[in-house]
């Protein structure tokens, strides 16, 4: 069946209903109507949209810490960061920062401040979700797509109420050959559910991300494998040829925006990153070649070290065995992958309501072989350029965002410290 002969999608009727859809699934319609700021209900007959006018951030003053800059690897003792409406205005030792007089203060004296982290791969179906990854220390992050749009909900709740949600680059829904009960997220998806094949054809594979782009998705998310994490797939078996993945990524980049890639097998990863991913997922069978490419290409790699470690736990024993053989090669591919200049970033997968501390992640990439700063910096700095957040995200410096975590102690001695921060600042909110 091609699905051509289907009228594109009426992005100006459809995207707001499906925006409130995708807001009382993910809960946040709730959160929004009761954020301080949050903008007043049309009036009827008033113009169709969902409200844009983001919530004004706070002022505060974090004062006293060692501040870390990850960019530069520098250490300030005693330092200041002062953050006006949610944007940092100034930083640095306190000898060389102005001090305005009666501004919130947060005391970090004897502990460490470094800024907001970012989880490059999360699934944020709810509001208590992005809640919990907010206060886990993760203010900015990628989500790895949603089943109803909820992502696109969640980083709306996050512009106007910024300390109940990460700042948000949504995915959609996920581009891949069963789309199941996805088929009821958007009027627009309805046709695929006749195809007998599933989304497989040029025309289905456009389709489905030509409908994310109108629903407002930031970046596509697809598969080149299927899943580990459930022990009735095999993760090897590969879903989409390159030509598949080629269409996919064409069609987001007419668009301008890029392709996060699932992917496991040696192969896989391969037609994936030569099909021209912006980043590859999980990839634990990743070949060397392919890592060189990634380097050629500045390819990121997403490696989810905690999904995988998780694993091992499972009381499944085809998902335990799986999270025992995985968990090495993923740590000899990343540590690769660094010695090579793969550029990489740190993202937990975490889904079905257990939000893993983007910390953990970090603390993985230690044990994978990185130095401690490079490490944390793929949960800063490197994680920020792949979201297209190198401005805003990923250090404490004038202009960037007003994200802030305090630690207890020093995260380059070690980097554990990061799965608890003592304090979470979001825009200049103290949570």
């Amino acid at each position: 069946m091609c699905v051509e002969s289907v009228p594109p999608p009426p992005s100006r009727v459809t995207r707001r209903g499906v925006l409130a859809g995708a807001a009382a699934l993910a809960g946040t319609a709730a959160a929004l109507s009761a954020a301080p700021g949050a903008a007043a209900a049309p009036a009827r007959g008033a113009a169709a949209g969902p409200a844009r006018s983001a919530q004004r951030g706070g002022d505060l003053v974090v004062e006293g810490g060692t501040l870390l800059d990850p960019a530069t690897g520098d250490v300030i003792e005693d330092a200041v960061v002062v953050i006006r409406d949610g944007v940092v205005h100034a930083a640095g030792s306190r000898a060389k920062v102005d001090v305005p007089a009666g501004a919130p203060r947060l005391d970090a004296h004897g502990r460490w401040v470094l800024p907001g982290l970012v989880d490059a791969h999360i699934h944020l179906n709810t509001a208590t979700e992005a809640r919990d990854a907010v206060r886990k220390g993760a203010t900015s992050a990628r989500s790895g797509s949603t089943n109803f749009y909820q992502d696109i909900a969640v980083r709306e709740l996050a512009r106007q109420a910024p300390e109940q949600a990460p700042r948000l680059r949504a995915a959609g829904v996920f581009v891949t050959p069963d789309l199941g009960d996805t088929v009821l997220a958007d009027p627009d998806l309805t046709p695929l559910a006749r195809l007998k094949n599933g989304v497989r054809s040029a025309e289905a594979l456009r389709r489905v991300v030509e409908v994310n782009l109108a629903r407002g998705a930031d970046v596509i998310k697809t598969r080149v494998n299927e899943r580990a994490g459930l022990p009735e797939q095999d993760p090897l078996t590969q879903v989409y040829s390159y030509e598949q993945l080629s269409e996919i990524v064409a069609t987001a980049r007419r668009r301008g925006k890029g392709v996060l890639c699932h992917s496991y097998s040696e192969r896989g990863c391969d037609d994936a990153v030569r099909a021209g991913i912006r980043s590859l997922e999980h990839g634990v069978f990743v070949g060397e070649r392919t890592l060189h490419e990634m380097r050629r290409r500045g390819t990121y790699f997403t490696p989810t070290l905690t999904a995988i470690a998780g694993m091992i736990h499972s009381p499944d024993p085809v998902l335990a065995e799986r999270g025992r053989t995985y968990l090495p090669v993923l740590k000899d591919a990343v540590r690769t992958a660094h010695e090579l200049g793969v550029p990489l970033a740190a993202g937990t997968d975490s889904s079905g309501g257990a939000v893993k501390p983007i910390g953990r992640e970090v603390e993985l990439m230690r044990a994978a072989g990185l130095p401690a700063l490079d490490a944390i910096r793929t949960a800063t700095t490197g994680a920020a350029r792949l979201l297209g957040m190198e401005r805003t995200a990923g250090r404490l410096a004038p202009g960037f965002a007003g994200d802030v975590i305090v630690l207890d102690s020093d995260p380059l001695d070690d980097v554990s410290v990061l799965k608890k921060p003592h304090r979470v600042v979001r825009a200049g909110l103290p949570l």
